[in-house]
């Protein structure tokens, strides 16, 4: 035999054959179909080989890797008689491996085997692989073989029938199976408890807890999680406090409860008051809430410290990070988190993919997003999307329209309201009207999709940009549904752009009129009275303001410095190096105005608002982050900023002459698009 099994034989006598197959299936061969035949040829040949170590590795590698069929036939026609629990491994291995039902068919297998009784353990197995694959006529016809073989009132298996159905959404039968156990231990009330808890009736498993007299840390847990699920967060907490079993599984819930409330804060407390009992599972709890509830910085933040701690992420935590550095623009530590993937040889599916796509579009790196996207084998419409979407954001529409086309006619997939959304922006940020104009009229006859609002406003969007303001208010008065804040403000900023004062003071009373909440708007008015010097006006909305308690969001920054991120916020001058920073754009300024840099007095006086400081517009957060990069980078880096609000004109034209001065790329997203300063000029074409 020239295969590696048949020359074991020739080698050292130190070893049998059987330690050699033994060693073959603990190592490389117990994932080799091939070489795992040749194993099963030697084992039914010769008797020697079927001691019981090499042939429990074997049939656990052949249901694992060679399918339960290949291991039942094997199992059912080896020359000896069998033990039970030969049979079981098959079965627990078939469903480790498998998340059907394909164990059943070493199950099926084994009843055909005369000599082998069926047991309570073989019942346990094959019902826990069902509950996983919720088989439910499975299921009950395995319910019916254990009353047929009187196994009815067994505690044991009773508590895993009671879990099968409870895992399929059977509460009655759940419910039934309970009453009707003449035996229940902690682990059944407990099955119970997290059964009542999971179907919504907290106060039942609460009665049930009061009335257990012996309870385990398990009993604890399963009440505090059940009331964590159902939003009862004191009543947990109070459970908590009085739980005299806590261990990690009981903080772990107890923060996970917090966080999913969106209470970061006690979540947080508790997070610190564990110490050194953290496990990995504590550390990404905590960091998905910070996610989930956009306080990506802080999740970032709590990232450096699982580092240090050398505690590793898991896949979940991995792509919660990915959306963090994807919204505070944090590349350098999405890179890492890119090599981490690699490294660990883990698979790019397309949840991981997507992610990818996300923060490299979002981080300024569309090449590289372009790249991932291109080398992911399977793509699903979600990041065909976020492709599209990115393209667009970077000022690349006609290569955003290449993709969509491609997506639609050689991938096969069909396009939706996302999709939609992300190529009209994108082709409002590139100007291109006409392609703009043809495929939002082709939504629904030709593609199947209903325009929603969305897509009305990024009509809006593209037509005021380009000047085009009355069709854009033609659309608005022509649109099926009532058209919201999102669309009057895109026109707005569209008058703004083309000066048309009579529709701006038009368009601005009716956005405060819709939206009174937002101090934008006012802001936005008032700013239409100060340019026409209606100073009395001006005053008048102030005062609105000030009586309705309303107030602009302020302008805010960041930048990632050395793997560390740093936030600037428009007249926050707590940062410990903000006197060096304010004494460089001094200077900075100064050298520029031999470039022609002149502040642009119009935004000083309309757009103050924006950062609420009249008359500050050097010290805008994006300048003041900008300078902050340049001071602690090497001459030459790319500096990337990420701004919470449209950039003012001053600071676009300040990032264009400083480009030049300094010999720097610089890359800006505001919260429509992303500006690339190079060389004196910008990427989107003074087209925002």
């Amino acid at each position: 035999m020239s295969s590696a099994v048949g020359n074991l034989a020739l080698r050292s006598s130190g070893f049998t054959v059987a330690d050699r197959i033994l060693l073959l299936l603990r190592t490389a061969a117990a994932g080799n179909p091939r070489r795992l035949r040749e194993i099963q040829a030697q084992i039914v040949v010769n008797p020697p080989l079927r001691a019981d170590d090499a042939l429990i590795q074997f049939v656990s590698s052949c249901a694992r890797h060679l399918g339960s069929h290949h291991a039942a036939l094997f199992l059912r026609h080896l020359p000896i008689s069998l033990d039970v629990s030969l049979w079981n491994l098959g079965i627990r291995s078939s469903t480790e491996s498998d998340s059907g039902t394909q164990f059943m068919v070493i199950y099926k297998a084994m009843l055909g085997d005369d000599g082998v009784p069926l047991v309570k353990s073989t019942l346990s197995l094959v019902l826990r692989g069902l509950t996983h694959s919720s088989a439910d006529k499975l299921g009950e016809s395995i319910h019916c073989q254990i009353l047929k073989l009187g196994y009815g009132s067994d505690m044991f298996l009773g508590t895993g029938l009671l879990d099968f159905y409870a895992k399929i959404g059977r509460l009655p039968s759940a419910k039934q199976m309970f009453d009707e156990m003449p035996d229940r231990d902690v682990v059944t009330n407990n099955s119970m408890i997290a059964t009542l808890s999971n179907h919504g009736f907290v106060d039942e498993a609460r009665r049930l807890f009061d009335e257990m007299p012996v309870k385990s840390s398990a009993t604890w847990n399963s009440m505090i999680t059940g009331y964590c699920k159902s939003n009862r967060v004191g009543a947990a907490r109070a459970l908590f406090d009085r739980n005299p079993m806590k261990d990690v599984i009981s903080w772990n819930a107890m923060i996970d409860g917090y966080c999913k409330v969106g209470q970061l804060e006690p979540a947080a407390q508790l997070f610190d008051e564990m110490g050194f009992g953290k496990n990995s599972v504590t550390w990404n709890t905590m960091i998905t809430g910070y996610v989930h509830h956009r306080q990506f910085s802080a999740a970032v933040l709590l990232f450096r410290q699982m580092q240090t701690a050398g505690v590793w992420p898991t896949g979940v935590t991995m792509v919660c990070l990915l959306s963090a550095c994807a919204h505070i623009g944090a590349l350098d530590m999405g890179k890492w988190i890119h090599c981490y993937v690699q490294n660990q040889g883990l698979t790019i599916d397309v949840v991981l993919g997507n992610a990818l796509i996300d923060m490299y579009c979002k981080c300024g790196a569309i090449d590289v997003a372009l790249q991932v996207f291109r080398q992911m084998p399977v793509k699903n419409i979600f990041c065909w999307n976020s492709i599209i979407t990115g393209l667009g954001m970077h000022g690349h529409g006609e290569l955003a329209v290449e993709a969509f086309l491609e997506m639609h006619r050689r991938a096969g997939f069909r396009p939706d309201g996302v999709t939609f959304v992300g190529l009209l922006s994108g082709l409002s940020h590139s100007g291109m009207v006409s392609e703009g104009r043809r495929f939002f009229s082709q939504m629904a006859e030709v593609y199947g999709v209903e325009p929603e609002i969305e897509h009305y406003g990024c009509m809006v969007d593209l037509l005021g940009r380009a000047g085009h303001l009355h069709e854009a208010l033609k659309l608005i008065g022509t649109m099926p549904i009532e058209p919201n804040a999102v669309v009057w403000g895109s026109l707005l900023r569209a008058c703004r752009i083309h000066r048309n004062a009579a529709m701006s003071e038009q368009v601005a009373r009716r956005l405060v009129a819709l939206d009174p909440g937002d101090g934008g708007n006012y802001v936005l008015l008032s700013n239409i009275y100060a340019s026409a010097r209606r100073w009395e006006d001006v005053l008048g909305c102030r005062r609105a303001m000030a009586e309705k308690g309303v107030r602009k969001l302020p302008g805010s920054s960041i930048v990632e410095v050395n793997n560390a991120v740093h936030e600037f916020v428009v007249g926050d001058a707590s940062h410990p190096e903000y006197p060096l920073i304010a004494a460089f754009l001094e200077e900075l300024a100064g050298d520029l105005r031999a470039l022609g840099y002149s502040p642009d007095v119009e935004a000083v006086l309309h757009d103050v608002e924006e950062e609420e400081k009249e008359g500050a517009v050097r010290f805008h957060s994006e300048k003041v982050a900008v300078a902050f990069a340049i001071l602690k980078t090497a001459a030459g880096a790319q500096v990337r900023v990420v701004k919470n609000l449209r950039v003012c004109g001053d600071c676009h034209e300040f990032f264009k002459l400083a480009a030049v001065l300094l010999g720097r790329e610089i890359l800006l997203r505001d919260r429509s698009r992303f500006h690339r300063f190079a060389g004196g000029a910008c990427s989107c074409k003074d087209f925002w």
